[in-house]
């Protein structure tokens, strides 16, 4: 049960005070973890995920390997304090299990896994608070992870939510907005590329509420994208220096 319904939306303004079209304050950093092959940390809001990524390395167990192509492995979890309320339990959930899979699906089309058959790359994600948004900014901290790593790809993965609360069409949903609101729709690309890599909707939008929905999506993608791209720039200007 959700409860009473509380107002969201009040004179434009959302219940955290940014507007429809708002993203919510994001940092990113690359390098995080000495011991994995590429790391990085995304914090959107109050949602923080660290990512890791290990490989190319030896398929293990052997027969999943594949002769013309990396395999891509990824975990998705929800540490057992990152929520509120009571403690999650470690072992993982159904929800856990099918996360990991969209994650990995939506960063599949930009590796360029050819260039090391028989071998995986593992990418682990781990939600250390959730507040809303932790598969797309699960998606964004693996893809500046792989990057890190130096794992080549053919663009940048960045991913936002959009959805409905209280009518309206908004950007980057939070926790709250997400449990009330009347639609949510993740979405990840490839912003250079111009390419859609993952879109899920659960709720229902109009064919027009669908389609500002997605070129708002693509907006709040471009700005993260951007922000990706300055995090990486910098880390290397740094090791040069």
């Amino acid at each position: 049960m959700k409860g009473s319904k509380p107002q969201l939306i009040a004179e434009g303004k959302r219940i955290d005070g940014r507007g429809p079209a708002d993203l919510r304050q994001i940092r990113m950093e690359v390098g995080v973890l000495k011991n994995a092959d590429g790391s990085a940390i995304v914090e959107i809001g109050n949602t923080k995920v660290l990512a890791a990524v290990y490989g190319p390395r030896e398929v293990v167990p052997r027969h999943e390997e594949q002769v013309d192509r990396a395999i891509i492995r990824c975990r998705y979890r929800m540490l057992s304090f990152s929520t509120m309320g009571e403690r999650k339990s470690p072992a993982p959930s159904r929800r856990e299990i099918e996360l990991s899979k969209v994650i990995r699906e939506a960063l599949e089309p930009a590796i360029i896994s050819s260039q090391f058959p028989r071998t995986a790359i593992d990418i682990f994600v781990e939600v250390l608070n959730a507040d809303g948004g932790t598969r797309t900014a699960g998606i964004t901290a693996a893809s500046l992870a792989l990057a890190d790593a130096g794992i080549p790809m053919i663009d940048l993965v960045a991913a936002v939510a959009v959805g409905k609360v209280d009518g309206v069409i908004v950007l980057d949903l939070n926790e709250i907005e997400d449990m009330y609101g009347e639609a949510d729709m993740p979405v990840a690309a490839m912003p250079s590329m111009g390419k859609i890599t993952m879109i899920q909707l659960n709720g229902v939008l109009t064919p027009e509420e669908f389609r500002y929905a997605l070129r708002l999506a693509l907006d709040g993608i471009n700005k993260i994208y951007s922000l990706q791209k300055e995090t990486l720039k910098k880390k290397f200007v740094e090791v040069e220096e």
